[in-house]
Protein backbone atom coordinates (compact mmCIF):
# COMPACT_ATOMS: atom_id res chain seq x y z
CA UNK A 1 0.00 0.00 0.00
CA UNK A 2 2.87 2.38 0.84
CA UNK A 3 4.47 1.70 -2.55
CA UNK A 4 1.16 2.48 -4.29
CA UNK A 5 0.85 5.75 -2.38
CA UNK A 6 4.48 6.64 -3.08
CA UNK A 7 4.11 5.95 -6.78
CA UNK A 8 0.82 7.87 -7.08
CA UNK A 9 2.28 10.72 -5.05
CA UNK A 10 5.32 10.75 -7.32
CA UNK A 11 3.15 10.80 -10.43
CA UNK A 12 0.68 13.37 -9.14
CA UNK A 13 3.13 15.65 -7.32
CA UNK A 14 4.12 17.66 -10.41
CA UNK A 15 0.48 18.59 -10.96
CA UNK A 16 0.19 19.97 -7.43
CA UNK A 17 3.47 21.85 -7.70
CA UNK A 18 2.34 23.58 -10.87
CA UNK A 19 -0.87 24.74 -9.22
CA UNK A 20 0.85 25.90 -6.04
CA UNK A 21 3.90 27.38 -7.81
CA UNK A 22 6.21 26.01 -5.11
CA UNK A 23 9.78 24.86 -5.71
CA UNK A 24 10.16 21.21 -6.66
CA UNK A 25 11.43 18.86 -3.95
CA UNK A 26 14.32 16.54 -4.77
CA UNK A 27 13.22 13.66 -7.00
CA UNK A 28 12.04 10.51 -5.24
CA UNK A 29 14.03 7.36 -5.77
CA UNK A 30 12.41 5.03 -8.27
CA UNK A 31 11.54 1.69 -6.67
CA UNK A 32 13.12 -1.35 -8.29
CA UNK A 33 10.78 -2.74 -10.92
CA UNK A 34 11.11 -6.45 -10.23
CA UNK A 35 10.35 -6.27 -6.48
CA UNK A 36 7.45 -3.87 -7.10
CA UNK A 37 5.87 -6.26 -9.63
CA UNK A 38 6.50 -9.24 -7.36
CA UNK A 39 4.78 -7.46 -4.44
CA UNK A 40 1.77 -6.59 -6.63
CA UNK A 41 1.25 -10.10 -8.03
CA UNK A 42 -2.07 -11.51 -6.90
CA UNK A 43 -2.93 -8.25 -5.12
CA UNK A 44 -2.99 -5.42 -7.66
CA UNK A 45 -2.93 -4.70 -11.35
CA UNK A 46 -0.02 -2.49 -12.41
CA UNK A 47 0.13 0.12 -15.13
CA UNK A 48 3.73 0.68 -16.15
CA UNK A 49 4.24 4.15 -17.58
CA UNK A 50 7.61 4.14 -19.31
CA UNK A 51 9.56 7.13 -20.58
CA UNK A 52 13.08 8.45 -20.86
CA UNK A 53 12.23 11.23 -18.40
CA UNK A 54 9.23 12.52 -16.48
CA UNK A 55 9.43 15.71 -18.55
CA UNK A 56 8.22 14.11 -21.79
CA UNK A 57 4.87 15.30 -23.17
CA UNK A 58 3.37 11.78 -23.41
CA UNK A 59 4.45 10.99 -19.84
CA UNK A 60 2.91 14.24 -18.59
CA UNK A 61 -0.29 13.59 -20.56
CA UNK A 62 -0.63 10.10 -19.08
CA UNK A 63 -0.08 11.58 -15.61
CA UNK A 64 -2.84 14.12 -16.15
CA UNK A 65 -5.27 11.50 -17.47
CA UNK A 66 -4.71 9.24 -14.47
CA UNK A 67 -4.73 12.08 -11.94
CA UNK A 68 -8.33 12.81 -12.93
CA UNK A 69 -9.59 9.33 -11.95
CA UNK A 70 -8.01 8.25 -8.62
CA UNK A 71 -11.20 6.60 -7.32
CA UNK A 72 -11.53 4.48 -10.46
CA UNK A 73 -7.88 3.41 -10.22
CA UNK A 74 -8.43 2.37 -6.61
CA UNK A 75 -11.69 0.55 -7.42
CA UNK A 76 -9.80 -1.61 -9.94
CA UNK A 77 -6.87 -2.28 -7.62
CA UNK A 78 -4.63 -0.49 -10.11
CA UNK A 79 -1.17 0.68 -9.12
CA UNK A 80 0.56 3.14 -11.45
CA UNK A 81 4.31 2.71 -11.63
CA UNK A 82 6.55 5.26 -13.35
CA UNK A 83 9.36 3.52 -15.24
CA UNK A 84 12.03 6.08 -16.06
CA UNK A 85 14.48 4.20 -18.23
CA UNK A 86 17.64 6.07 -17.23
CA UNK A 87 16.98 5.24 -13.57
CA UNK A 88 16.54 1.48 -14.07
CA UNK A 89 19.10 -1.15 -13.20
CA UNK A 90 20.21 -3.27 -16.17
CA UNK A 91 18.05 -6.17 -14.90
CA UNK A 92 14.97 -3.95 -14.53
CA UNK A 93 15.58 -2.41 -17.95
CA UNK A 94 15.63 -5.92 -19.45
CA UNK A 95 12.43 -6.80 -17.55
CA UNK A 96 10.72 -3.63 -18.82
CA UNK A 97 11.60 -4.60 -22.39
CA UNK A 98 10.35 -8.17 -21.86
CA UNK A 99 7.04 -6.75 -20.65
CA UNK A 100 6.66 -4.62 -23.78
CA UNK A 101 8.24 -1.25 -23.04
CA UNK A 102 10.67 -0.01 -25.71
CA UNK A 103 13.26 2.40 -24.29
CA UNK A 104 13.72 5.24 -24.93
CA UNK A 105 10.20 5.58 -26.37
CA UNK A 106 7.14 6.35 -24.25
CA UNK A 107 4.91 3.38 -23.55
CA UNK A 108 2.34 1.97 -21.17
CA UNK A 109 1.84 -1.67 -20.27
CA UNK A 110 -1.03 -3.03 -18.19
CA UNK A 111 0.04 -5.96 -16.00
CA UNK A 112 -2.72 -8.19 -14.62
CA UNK A 113 -2.89 -9.57 -11.10
CA UNK A 114 -1.46 -12.80 -12.53
CA UNK A 115 1.70 -10.94 -13.55
CA UNK A 116 1.08 -11.12 -17.30
CA UNK A 117 1.07 -8.20 -19.73
CA UNK A 118 -2.54 -7.56 -20.79
CA UNK A 119 -2.34 -4.44 -22.95
CA UNK A 120 0.28 -2.06 -24.22
CA UNK A 121 0.32 1.23 -26.07
CA UNK A 122 2.95 3.57 -27.46
CA UNK A 123 0.63 6.55 -26.80
CA UNK A 124 -1.04 7.75 -23.60
CA UNK A 125 -3.95 5.49 -22.77
CA UNK A 126 -7.34 7.08 -22.08
CA UNK A 127 -8.79 5.95 -18.74
CA UNK A 128 -11.98 4.72 -20.45
CA UNK A 129 -9.93 2.41 -22.69
CA UNK A 130 -7.83 1.21 -19.79
CA UNK A 131 -10.85 0.53 -17.60
CA UNK A 132 -12.67 -1.23 -20.43
CA UNK A 133 -9.74 -3.62 -20.80
CA UNK A 134 -9.62 -4.27 -17.06
CA UNK A 135 -13.38 -4.67 -16.71
CA UNK A 136 -13.38 -7.40 -19.36
CA UNK A 137 -10.81 -9.51 -17.47
CA UNK A 138 -12.26 -12.63 -15.83
CA UNK A 139 -10.74 -11.79 -12.44
CA UNK A 140 -12.25 -8.30 -12.56
CA UNK A 141 -15.62 -9.77 -13.52
CA UNK A 142 -15.44 -11.94 -10.38
CA UNK A 143 -14.50 -8.92 -8.27
CA UNK A 144 -17.45 -6.93 -9.59
CA UNK A 145 -19.87 -9.80 -8.90
CA UNK A 146 -18.50 -10.18 -5.37
CA UNK A 147 -18.86 -6.44 -4.78
CA UNK A 148 -22.30 -6.30 -6.43
CA UNK A 149 -21.15 -3.90 -9.16
CA UNK A 150 -22.23 -5.75 -12.26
Amino acid sequence: MQLTCLVLATLLAPLGRVAAQTPAPPPALQPALQPALHAARGQRRVLLVGAATAAGPDFKRQQALLAAVPDQLRARDLQVLAVLYDELSPADRQLAQRLGLRPPAFGVVLIGKDGGAKRSSARPLAPADLFSTIDQMPMRQQEMRRRGQQ
